[in-house]
């Protein structure tokens, strides 16, 4: 089969490709000119490189041409102010022109590989101090203080997938949570090997949900040849305290253990100079405000629904833990 992947050079798609290419498909991956394809290297000359943009019509009409199925990871993941008004369109308007293309070209399947952030979370006046929300996929949408800029614009591109299923489109949603993979350490979620690789001083307080990326490859390639369709999945392998995720980390790696708890009253100054700090230097912040208000809350995700749809059954932490670490220490 021809499977075209959005996004194939990142921490997802890259995982989705190699899978694909695993299970002897052709893949073919939009990507940019530019775009850094160091996650694929080893698999150059296995993959169908197509030059495009999701912004681009005229590009994706050319990439999805004569395509059975189509998985769509491509998206920017920012809490940083200044990456608003691109998130917003290409994670929105990008996967309005996925969806349309799509439609135009009668795919077989489409995958949208949304966020667990697209779910929404309650308003924290609603939730009882000193408890754990569990949220699956009944949870809707409603506007609350607690919704980062980038959930709010991967819930808006949800909207699209949705639209392109009234329309008559093929397609299922996956939710994933924190997803845990050898990707590039400088980017997204794998940035938290990095800092606890470096032997940061702080952790914080509050529980991370997390899922393998591998677990999230299977699941996706499941469900593109399955019978189900119109359908969200919420993808989970566990939660996990903050503090025991950097511990397993730095056991892992042989560093020294974060040892300073950081409450709410700390993460507020802390967020507040990486602020300063990155300005200056002109990088972006691993800390921001959204980031140090999610990593306090206290949400569970419940994933029953993959694991009794597909049979599913994710990793376990410490299995995930030990690969990704050993991979990306051993690039250093």
């Amino acid at each position: 089969m021809k499977i075209l992947i959005t996004g194939a050079t990142g921490l997802v798609g890259s995982a989705v490709a190699r899978l694909f290419l695993k299970e002897n498909h052709t893949v073919f991956a939009l990507f940019r000119p530019g775009s850094d394809r160091s996650l694929l290297a080893d698999l150059d000359n296995k993959i169908e490189w197509v030059e495009g943009d999701v912004l681009d019509i005229g590009s994706l009409e050319k990439a999805i041409e004569d395509i059975d199925f189509v998985i769509h990871t491509a998206a920017v993941v920012s809490f940083v102010p200044r990456d608003r008004k691109m998130m917003y369109k290409v994670n929105m308007e990008g996967t309005a022109n996925v969806v349309n293309v799509c439609l135009q070209n009668d795919v077989k399947k489409f995958c949208h590989v949304s966020s667990i952030a697209a779910l929404g979370r309650p308003d924290s006046r609603k939730i009882t101090p000193g408890e754990d929300l569990i949220i699956d996929e009944e949870q809707r949408w409603e506007d609350s203080p607690e919704n980062s800029e980038y959930a709010k614009s991967k819930h808006l591109a949800e909207l699209e997938v949705w639209r392109g299923i009234a329309e008559g489109l093929n397609a299922v949603i996956v939710n994933p949570t924190l997803i845990l993979g050898e990707g590039d350490w400088s980017k997204s979620s794998t940035q938290i090997f990095r800092y606890v690789h470096n032997e940061k001083p702080f952790y914080t307080e509050g529980i991370a949900n997390y899922v393998d990326v591998l677990d999230v490859a299977q699941v996706v390639y499941k469900l593109i040849f399955s019978e189900i369709s119109g359908e969200r999945f919420l993808l989970n392998a566990g939660s996990i305290s903050y503090k025991s995720l950097f511990f397993n980390i730095a056991d892992s790696m042989g560093k020294k253990r974060p040892s300073f708890k950081v409450g709410s009253g700390l993460a507020a100054v802390i967020w507040r100079v990486e602020a300063v700090r990155t300005w200056l230097m002109g990088t972006k912040p691993l800390i921001t405000k959204e980031t140090a208000q999610s990593s306090a809350r206290r949400f569970r995700y419940n994933s029953d629904k993959i694991q009794k749809a597909i049979g599913f059954e994710f990793q376990p932490i410490e299995k995930t833990i030990a690969r990704v670490c050993e991979s990306l220490t051993g690039r250093i």
